[in-house]
Protein backbone atom coordinates (compact mmCIF):
# COMPACT_ATOMS: atom_id res chain seq x y z
CA UNK A 1 0.00 0.00 0.00
CA UNK A 2 1.58 2.95 -0.94
CA UNK A 3 2.01 5.88 1.98
CA UNK A 4 -0.08 9.01 1.65
CA UNK A 5 0.84 12.48 3.42
CA UNK A 6 -1.30 15.19 3.28
CA UNK A 7 -0.07 18.97 3.91
CA UNK A 8 -2.57 21.62 5.15
CA UNK A 9 -1.10 25.43 4.71
CA UNK A 10 -2.55 27.90 7.31
CA UNK A 11 -2.37 31.46 8.07
CA UNK A 12 -4.74 32.58 10.50
CA UNK A 13 -6.49 29.01 10.16
CA UNK A 14 -7.90 28.41 13.23
CA UNK A 15 -11.66 28.59 12.53
CA UNK A 16 -11.36 26.04 9.51
CA UNK A 17 -8.94 23.57 10.91
CA UNK A 18 -11.31 21.20 12.56
CA UNK A 19 -13.57 20.97 10.04
CA UNK A 20 -10.88 20.45 7.43
CA UNK A 21 -8.91 18.08 9.22
CA UNK A 22 -11.52 15.74 10.45
CA UNK A 23 -12.36 13.81 7.72
CA UNK A 24 -9.01 13.74 6.95
CA UNK A 25 -7.98 12.19 10.72
CA UNK A 26 -10.64 9.57 10.26
CA UNK A 27 -9.60 8.45 6.87
CA UNK A 28 -8.83 4.51 6.52
CA UNK A 29 -5.48 5.24 4.70
CA UNK A 30 -3.70 6.77 8.02
CA UNK A 31 -2.25 9.51 6.32
CA UNK A 32 0.80 11.52 7.60
CA UNK A 33 -0.69 15.08 8.53
CA UNK A 34 1.73 18.15 8.20
CA UNK A 35 0.30 21.80 8.68
CA UNK A 36 2.90 24.13 7.76
CA UNK A 37 1.81 27.69 9.42
CA UNK A 38 2.98 30.83 8.47
CA UNK A 39 2.99 32.24 11.69
CA UNK A 40 -0.11 32.70 12.47
CA UNK A 41 -1.51 35.31 15.04
CA UNK A 42 -4.54 33.45 16.28
CA UNK A 43 -4.64 29.82 17.86
CA UNK A 44 -4.31 27.71 14.65
CA UNK A 45 -1.11 26.08 15.68
CA UNK A 46 -2.23 25.20 19.03
CA UNK A 47 -5.12 24.02 17.56
CA UNK A 48 -3.00 21.64 15.02
CA UNK A 49 -1.14 20.38 17.40
CA UNK A 50 -3.87 19.47 19.95
CA UNK A 51 -5.04 17.32 17.36
CA UNK A 52 -2.19 15.37 17.20
CA UNK A 53 -0.69 16.48 13.91
CA UNK A 54 2.58 17.69 13.05
CA UNK A 55 3.33 21.30 12.76
CA UNK A 56 6.26 23.33 10.71
CA UNK A 57 6.06 26.81 11.42
CA UNK A 58 7.69 29.29 8.75
CA UNK A 59 8.05 32.74 8.59
CA UNK A 60 5.11 34.43 6.71
CA UNK A 61 7.41 36.34 4.64
CA UNK A 62 9.16 33.12 3.31
CA UNK A 63 5.83 31.67 2.11
CA UNK A 64 5.59 30.84 -1.78
CA UNK A 65 2.85 28.88 -3.36
CA UNK A 66 5.31 26.51 -4.85
CA UNK A 67 8.27 26.58 -3.05
CA UNK A 68 6.08 25.99 0.16
CA UNK A 69 4.63 22.91 -0.60
CA UNK A 70 7.85 22.10 -2.50
CA UNK A 71 9.48 21.99 1.03
CA UNK A 72 5.91 20.06 2.62
CA UNK A 73 6.09 17.38 0.06
CA UNK A 74 10.14 16.81 0.47
CA UNK A 75 9.20 16.63 4.46
CA UNK A 76 6.93 14.08 4.58
CA UNK A 77 8.63 12.15 1.77
CA UNK A 78 5.33 9.93 1.55
CA UNK A 79 4.88 8.32 -2.27
CA UNK A 80 1.38 10.33 -2.72
CA UNK A 81 0.68 13.71 -1.17
CA UNK A 82 -2.46 15.90 -0.89
CA UNK A 83 -2.46 19.46 -1.10
CA UNK A 84 -5.11 20.81 0.98
CA UNK A 85 -6.27 24.78 1.83
CA UNK A 86 -8.01 24.66 5.18
CA UNK A 87 -10.78 25.88 3.55
CA UNK A 88 -11.78 23.19 1.92
CA UNK A 89 -14.56 21.22 3.88
CA UNK A 90 -15.05 17.66 2.64
CA UNK A 91 -18.72 17.15 1.53
CA UNK A 92 -18.35 13.36 2.57
CA UNK A 93 -15.48 11.33 5.07
CA UNK A 94 -14.18 8.92 2.02
CA UNK A 95 -13.52 12.32 0.18
CA UNK A 96 -9.44 10.93 0.82
CA UNK A 97 -9.98 7.66 -0.17
CA UNK A 98 -11.68 8.47 -3.10
CA UNK A 99 -9.35 11.48 -4.45
CA UNK A 100 -6.08 9.36 -4.63
CA UNK A 101 -7.76 5.95 -6.09
CA UNK A 102 -6.79 6.79 -9.85
CA UNK A 103 -3.54 7.48 -8.38
CA UNK A 104 -3.28 3.85 -6.88
CA UNK A 105 -4.47 2.36 -9.52
CA UNK A 106 -2.19 3.58 -11.83
CA UNK A 107 -4.13 5.72 -13.91
CA UNK A 108 -3.36 9.42 -13.28
CA UNK A 109 -0.25 10.84 -11.38
CA UNK A 110 -2.44 13.85 -10.58
CA UNK A 111 -5.33 14.05 -9.30
CA UNK A 112 -8.24 16.73 -7.65
CA UNK A 113 -11.43 16.58 -6.50
CA UNK A 114 -15.08 18.35 -7.46
CA UNK A 115 -15.08 21.89 -5.82
CA UNK A 116 -18.98 22.96 -4.85
CA UNK A 117 -19.80 26.05 -3.28
CA UNK A 118 -19.63 27.06 0.19
CA UNK A 119 -23.55 26.89 1.67
CA UNK A 120 -25.19 30.15 1.10
CA UNK A 121 -22.99 31.48 -1.67
CA UNK A 122 -23.69 33.39 -4.26
CA UNK A 123 -24.23 33.44 -8.05
CA UNK A 124 -20.99 34.83 -8.42
CA UNK A 125 -19.33 32.83 -5.82
CA UNK A 126 -21.63 30.08 -7.55
CA UNK A 127 -20.95 29.94 -10.72
CA UNK A 128 -16.87 29.26 -10.94
CA UNK A 129 -17.44 26.15 -8.98
CA UNK A 130 -20.05 24.68 -11.74
CA UNK A 131 -18.42 26.02 -14.36
CA UNK A 132 -15.12 24.67 -13.60
CA UNK A 133 -15.96 21.51 -11.72
CA UNK A 134 -18.42 19.42 -13.71
CA UNK A 135 -20.39 16.41 -12.60
CA UNK A 136 -18.67 13.66 -14.25
CA UNK A 137 -15.24 12.78 -13.74
CA UNK A 138 -12.49 12.08 -16.36
CA UNK A 139 -9.06 11.39 -17.22
CA UNK A 140 -6.77 14.40 -19.38
CA UNK A 141 -3.27 13.59 -20.65
CA UNK A 142 -1.68 15.83 -23.47
CA UNK A 143 -3.20 13.62 -25.84
CA UNK A 144 -6.85 15.90 -25.18
CA UNK A 145 -5.26 19.31 -25.81
CA UNK A 146 -7.44 19.92 -28.80
CA UNK A 147 -10.32 18.69 -27.14
CA UNK A 148 -9.93 20.87 -23.86
CA UNK A 149 -7.33 23.68 -24.99
CA UNK A 150 -5.67 25.56 -21.84
CA UNK A 151 -8.26 23.57 -19.49
CA UNK A 152 -6.09 20.13 -20.13
CA UNK A 153 -3.80 21.71 -17.78
CA UNK A 154 -6.37 22.87 -15.08
CA UNK A 155 -5.52 22.17 -11.52
CA UNK A 156 -6.26 23.34 -7.93
CA UNK A 157 -4.54 22.33 -4.94
CA UNK A 158 -7.11 23.65 -2.54
CA UNK A 159 -7.53 19.63 -2.98
CA UNK A 160 -5.12 17.90 -4.97
CA UNK A 161 -3.27 14.67 -5.05
CA UNK A 162 0.22 13.65 -6.53
CA UNK A 163 2.36 11.15 -7.27
CA UNK A 164 5.49 11.74 -5.55
CA UNK A 165 7.91 10.14 -7.90
CA UNK A 166 6.34 11.83 -11.08
CA UNK A 167 6.56 15.50 -9.20
CA UNK A 168 10.58 14.44 -9.15
CA UNK A 169 10.59 13.66 -12.41
CA UNK A 170 10.03 17.72 -13.22
CA UNK A 171 12.17 18.71 -10.27
CA UNK A 172 8.47 19.49 -8.08
CA UNK A 173 6.91 22.27 -7.58
CA UNK A 174 8.91 25.87 -8.59
CA UNK A 175 9.00 28.85 -6.83
CA UNK A 176 6.30 31.08 -8.28
CA UNK A 177 3.87 33.49 -8.13
CA UNK A 178 0.50 31.48 -8.10
CA UNK A 179 -0.68 28.64 -10.27
CA UNK A 180 2.26 26.51 -9.14
CA UNK A 181 -0.70 23.43 -9.51
CA UNK A 182 -1.22 24.21 -13.13
CA UNK A 183 2.57 24.61 -14.25
CA UNK A 184 2.97 21.26 -12.27
CA UNK A 185 0.49 19.61 -14.84
CA UNK A 186 1.28 20.83 -17.30
CA UNK A 187 4.99 19.62 -17.28
CA UNK A 188 3.96 16.46 -15.94
CA UNK A 189 1.19 15.49 -18.70
CA UNK A 190 4.01 16.73 -21.75
CA UNK A 191 6.39 14.32 -20.93
CA UNK A 192 3.47 11.59 -20.63
CA UNK A 193 1.52 11.62 -17.12
CA UNK A 194 -2.28 11.63 -16.95
CA UNK A 195 -4.77 13.97 -14.75
CA UNK A 196 -7.76 12.88 -13.51
CA UNK A 197 -10.42 14.76 -11.98
CA UNK A 198 -12.48 12.95 -9.69
CA UNK A 199 -15.99 14.48 -8.96
CA UNK A 200 -16.70 11.82 -6.41
CA UNK A 201 -14.16 13.57 -3.94
CA UNK A 202 -16.30 16.63 -3.43
CA UNK A 203 -15.06 19.54 -1.04
CA UNK A 204 -16.87 23.00 -0.32
CA UNK A 205 -14.87 25.49 -0.96
CA UNK A 206 -15.58 28.99 -2.51
CA UNK A 207 -14.83 32.81 -2.04
CA UNK A 208 -16.53 35.85 -2.53
CA UNK A 209 -14.17 38.80 -4.36
CA UNK A 210 -14.72 42.11 -5.06
CA UNK A 211 -14.42 43.49 -8.09
CA UNK A 212 -10.58 45.30 -7.61
CA UNK A 213 -9.69 41.67 -5.57
CA UNK A 214 -10.80 39.72 -8.77
CA UNK A 215 -8.91 42.60 -11.08
CA UNK A 216 -5.55 41.89 -9.11
CA UNK A 217 -5.98 38.12 -9.03
CA UNK A 218 -6.35 37.58 -12.72
CA UNK A 219 -3.17 40.27 -13.17
CA UNK A 220 -1.60 37.64 -11.04
CA UNK A 221 -2.44 34.94 -13.64
CA UNK A 222 -2.26 36.82 -16.88
CA UNK A 223 1.51 37.58 -15.53
CA UNK A 224 1.96 34.08 -14.29
CA UNK A 225 0.57 32.42 -17.74
CA UNK A 226 3.30 35.25 -19.90
CA UNK A 227 6.30 34.18 -17.67
CA UNK A 228 5.42 30.42 -18.52
CA UNK A 229 3.83 30.38 -21.85
CA UNK A 230 6.33 27.99 -23.10
CA UNK A 231 5.43 25.37 -21.04
CA UNK A 232 1.56 25.97 -20.72
CA UNK A 233 0.65 26.42 -24.85
CA UNK A 234 -2.12 24.51 -25.56
CA UNK A 235 -4.03 24.07 -28.34
CA UNK A 236 -6.53 27.28 -28.15
CA UNK A 237 -5.72 30.96 -26.65
CA UNK A 238 -6.81 31.51 -23.45
CA UNK A 239 -9.19 33.83 -24.56
CA UNK A 240 -11.30 31.46 -26.37
CA UNK A 241 -11.85 29.61 -22.56
CA UNK A 242 -12.92 32.86 -21.83
CA UNK A 243 -14.90 33.99 -23.71
CA UNK A 244 -17.27 30.62 -23.45
CA UNK A 245 -17.20 31.39 -19.43
CA UNK A 246 -18.86 34.41 -19.71
CA UNK A 247 -21.16 33.62 -22.53
CA UNK A 248 -22.02 31.31 -20.07
CA UNK A 249 -22.46 33.35 -17.07
CA UNK A 250 -24.48 35.93 -19.02
CA UNK A 251 -27.49 33.38 -20.54
CA UNK A 252 -27.74 31.81 -17.48
CA UNK A 253 -28.03 34.85 -15.65
CA UNK A 254 -30.63 36.50 -18.52
CA UNK A 255 -32.73 33.24 -18.02
CA UNK A 256 -32.35 33.32 -13.71
CA UNK A 257 -31.56 36.90 -12.70
CA UNK A 258 -31.85 39.62 -15.28
CA UNK A 259 -31.06 42.04 -12.57
CA UNK A 260 -27.60 40.59 -12.30
CA UNK A 261 -26.55 41.27 -15.67
CA UNK A 262 -24.74 45.08 -14.69
CA UNK A 263 -22.80 43.84 -12.75
CA UNK A 264 -21.80 40.76 -14.11
CA UNK A 265 -20.54 42.76 -17.30
CA UNK A 266 -18.43 44.77 -14.56
CA UNK A 267 -17.30 41.23 -13.34
CA UNK A 268 -16.60 39.86 -16.05
CA UNK A 269 -14.37 43.33 -17.40
CA UNK A 270 -12.62 42.92 -14.64
CA UNK A 271 -11.44 39.62 -15.06
CA UNK A 272 -10.45 40.13 -18.99
CA UNK A 273 -8.79 43.06 -17.99
CA UNK A 274 -6.58 42.62 -15.36
CA UNK A 275 -5.41 39.66 -16.92
CA UNK A 276 -4.80 41.19 -20.25
CA UNK A 277 -2.88 43.70 -18.35
CA UNK A 278 -1.21 40.86 -16.45
CA UNK A 279 0.11 39.73 -19.59
CA UNK A 280 0.90 42.92 -20.78
CA UNK A 281 3.03 43.90 -17.72
CA UNK A 282 5.82 40.81 -17.56
CA UNK A 283 8.44 43.84 -18.21
CA UNK A 284 7.24 46.26 -16.09
CA UNK A 285 8.73 47.61 -13.13
CA UNK A 286 8.40 45.78 -9.81
CA UNK A 287 6.65 48.98 -8.63
CA UNK A 288 3.89 48.13 -11.16
CA UNK A 289 3.64 44.72 -10.18
CA UNK A 290 3.99 44.83 -6.35
CA UNK A 291 0.89 47.94 -6.85
CA UNK A 292 -1.38 45.83 -8.86
CA UNK A 293 -1.12 42.21 -7.72
CA UNK A 294 -3.16 40.31 -5.26
CA UNK A 295 -0.07 38.96 -3.66
CA UNK A 296 1.73 41.87 -1.93
CA UNK A 297 4.50 39.94 -0.14
CA UNK A 298 6.08 38.25 -3.33
CA UNK A 299 6.96 41.46 -4.61
CA UNK A 300 8.14 42.43 -1.17
CA UNK A 301 10.63 39.66 -1.23
CA UNK A 302 12.09 40.34 -5.13
CA UNK A 303 12.62 43.80 -4.11
CA UNK A 304 13.99 43.21 -1.15
CA UNK A 305 16.25 40.77 -2.54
Amino acid sequence: MKSVGVVVLTLNAEKHLVRCLNPIMQSSLSPKILVVDSSSRDQTRSLAYSLGVEVLSIPQATFNHGRTRELARKHLGTDLVVMLTPDAYAVNPQVLEKLVEPIIQGKASIAYARQIPHEGADFFESFPRYYNYPVRSEIRSIADRRRYGSYTFFCSDSCAAYLNSALDEVKGFRSVLLGEDTLATAQLLKIGHKIAYVAEAEVRHSHRYSLRQEFCRYFDTGLMRKKYENILNCAEDDQLRGNHYATCMLKQLYQEKPLLLPYALMHIGAKWAGYRLGQASINAPLWWKKALSSQKYYWKKITTS
